[in-house]
C-alpha cells in the first residue's frame, strides 16, 4: 500500500480495528478514513454507498462487527446475523463498485466446524456442523468469506478474509453481559479482588481449550499481507478449496482453566476459581494451523501474560465504563 494511500478502516474503534489503525500509522500510513457509528451506519446501504462515492478509499480494512461471547449469542442470534450480514454486504458491495484495489474482511475462527480436526486448516471450511451457541454470528462471517470469494471470481477483485483466532487486548469489551472469556474474566478477578472475595465464578468445566492472539500481533499480520507485491498478494487469495482465506493465530492453546490462573496471578486474586459445569462449555477445541500466514515469515512476538498484563492496564483506565 502507498503511504499516502486512502485507507479505510471500518470499525476503527472496536478491540480489532483500533489496532489495525494504530499499527497504519506508525507504520507511515497518512491518509487513514474512519468513521464513527454515529456518523456512518454501516447496516445502512445508501449511507454507505454515499460514503465510498465520496471518499473512494483505495484499500479496506473491515474489522466492523458485532461481537459478544456465549452469553450474548445464546440470547441474540437474530441480532448477530442480521447486522453482521448488512455490515458486510453493504461495504464489501459498495468497495466494488467504488473500485477499491484491496480489501481485507476480517472473520472469526467460530467459522469451522464445532469438531473440527485440530488445529484447523482453512480447507476445513465447511466441513462438518457449527457449535451452536455461536451459529448465526459463523454464518454470517461464512458469507463474508464467500462473498470475498464470489467477487474475487466475477470481478477480478482482490478481496481476502483473514481469520484471527481469539483475540484480547487494548480497546476490549470488558462488560460482563457481553465480552468474551478473556476480557471477563479480567473484570471477574479485578471486581473479586475489590471486593475481598474468597472465589470467582467461571462459566462452564475450565476444560475447553482456546488460542488467545494480541490485537496488535494480529494488526501487525493484516499489515504485512495488505503490503505484499500482487503476485504474492493474489497467491493468498488462491487458498485451499478457492476460498480467499488465511488463519491468523500464534499456534499455541490452553484450557480455560490455565487461562483463568493466568489473569488471577496478573490481577493479584488469590481466592479459589470456582467452575460452574451447568453452563455451556462451547466448542471443545480451538486451535488455528496458521501455516499459510508462518510460511510468509510472520510470527507472533507477545506471550500470553504480557498480553493480560497489558489487558488489565487498559481495564483499569476505562474501569468506570464497566463497572456495575
Amino acid at each position: 500500500m502507498e503511504s499516502n494511500a486512502r485507507i479505510y478502516v471500518a470499525g476503527h474503534r472496536g478491540l480489532a480495528g483500533s489496532a489495525l489503525t494504530r499499527r497504519l500509522a506508525s507504520g507511515g500510513f497518512r491518509n487513514l478514513l474512519t468513521r464513527t457509528h454515529a456518523e456512518l451506519d454501516l447496516a445502512e446501504q445508501l449511507a454507505v454507498r454515499k460514503f465510498f462515492e465520496q471518499e473512494k478509499p483505495a484499500y479496506v480494512l473491515l474489522a466492523a462487527a458485532r461481537v459478544g461471547g456465549i452469553l450474548a449469542n445464546r440470547d441474540h442470534p437474530a441480532e448477530f446475523i442480521q447486522s453482521n450480514l448488512a455490515i458486510q454486504t453493504n461495504v464489501i458491495h459498495e468497495a466494488w463498485r467504488s473500485g477499491t484495489k484491496r480489501l481485507l474482511f476480517l472473520g472469526s475462527s467460530c467459522i469451522y466446524p464445532r469438531d473440527c480436526p485440530q488445529p484447523m486448516k482453512e480447507e476445513y471450511l465447511l466441513t462438518g456442523p457449527l457449535e451452536p451457541t455461536n451459529r448465526a454470528y459463523a454464518v454470517a462471517k461464512i458469507a463474508g468469506v464467500e462473498m470475498c470469494r464470489s467477487y474475487n471470481d466475477q470481478y477480478g477483485t482482490r478481496y481476502l478474509a483473514v481469520m484471527p483466532t481469539n483475540l484480547y487486548g487494548p480497546g476490549d469489551n470488558y462488560d460482563l453481559e457481553s465480552s468474551h472469556v478473556l476480557p471477563a474474566l479480567i473484570h471477574k478477578m479485578h471486581a473479586a479482588k475489590s471486593r475481598g472475595l474468597d472465589h470467582v465464578e467461571i462459566w462452564g468445566t475450565g476444560k475447553p481449550r482456546r488460542e488467545f492472539l494480541y490485537s496488535d500481533d494480529m494488526a501487525d499480520a493484516c499489515a504485512m499481507m495488505m503490503n505484499l507485491p500482487d503476485d504474492a498478494f493474489d497467491d493468498l487469495l488462491h487458498g485451499p478449496n478457492g476460498f480467499p482465506l488465511v488463519n491468523i493465530g500464534c499456534g499455541e492453546d490452553q484450557t480455560i482453566a490455565d487461562l483463568a490462573r493466568t489473569v488471577a496471578s496478573v490481577v493479584g486474586f488469590g481466592g479459589a476459581l470456582k467452575y460452574d459445569a451447568t453452563r455451556p462449555d462451547g466448542t471443545p477445541r480451538k486451535l488455528l494451523d496458521a501455516s499459510r500466514l508462518r510460511n510468509l515469515g510472520w510470527r507472533a512476538s507477545v506471550d500470553l501474560k504480557s498480553g493480560v498484563a497489558s489487558a488489565y492496564r487498559d481495564f483499569l483506565a476505562r474501569e468506570g465504563a464497566f463497572r456495575k
